[in-house]
């Protein structure tokens, strides 16, 4: 596995070697050992799915403390724009955001560690995209940031105007309105 740090303290994102051969394809997509020596080991006790299609942009979301979760996330058919957001206030680069795209093509795996918001843009005509965590998801801690504050300024690769969103995302609040509150 590679492992490519962005200019966001945390974040990974992991690369497989993939063998491939007349059969198909074969490669590892999480050890143990790999993840502790790279990125601190998270262990992680729940996973989920969801499946998309062409221009549904779900996020950005995070769960507020004391129950944050780092992600390993991945498209498992499909291409999306993943997005992730650092929350934590002590850090240099609060309020700034990395992407990468992700692909069933490319097998690449994206570490959100625990203090960001988190949220992808679907690219292909459908995406089936699967995340562990490392904490379990409660409802009461729920978080989101509308996915067009302009102080965030993201670029989903997809147009805004034209993204398919719940009803739910469409009323999320402000980046501000967080920073505000203290709510992370």
């Amino acid at each position: 596995m590679d492992f490519f740090r962005p200019n966001i303290e945390g974040l990974a994102v992991i690369t497989p070697k993939v063998f491939a051969d007349q059969r198909g394809y074969f490669f590892e997509s999480y050890n143990a050992q790999a993840w502790q020596e790279a990125c601190g080991g998270a262990v992680f006790v729940q996973d989920n799915e969801s499946f998309s299609k062409k221009g549904t942009l779900r996020g950005l979301h995070f769960q507020k403390p004391p129950y944050t979760q780092a992600k390993l996330v991945r498209v498992l058919d499909g291409v999306v724009w993943d997005v992730a957001v650092d929350l934590r206030r002590e850090s240099p680069t609060f309020g700034k955001w990395f992407g990468v795209e992700l692909s069933a093509e490319n097998k690449k795996q994206f570490f959100i560690p625990r203090g960001f918001a988190h949220g992808f843009a679907v690219l292909s005509e459908t995406a089936r995209f699967a995340y562990k965590c490392d904490n379990l998801y409660h409802k009461e801690a729920e978080g989101a940031i509308l996915f067009t504050d302009p102080e965030l300024n993201i670029d989903w690769k997809i147009n805004p105007a034209e993204a398919i969103l719940s009803d739910k995302d469409l009323q999320n609040p402000s980046f501000a309105f967080y920073k505000e509150h203290s709510c992370f």
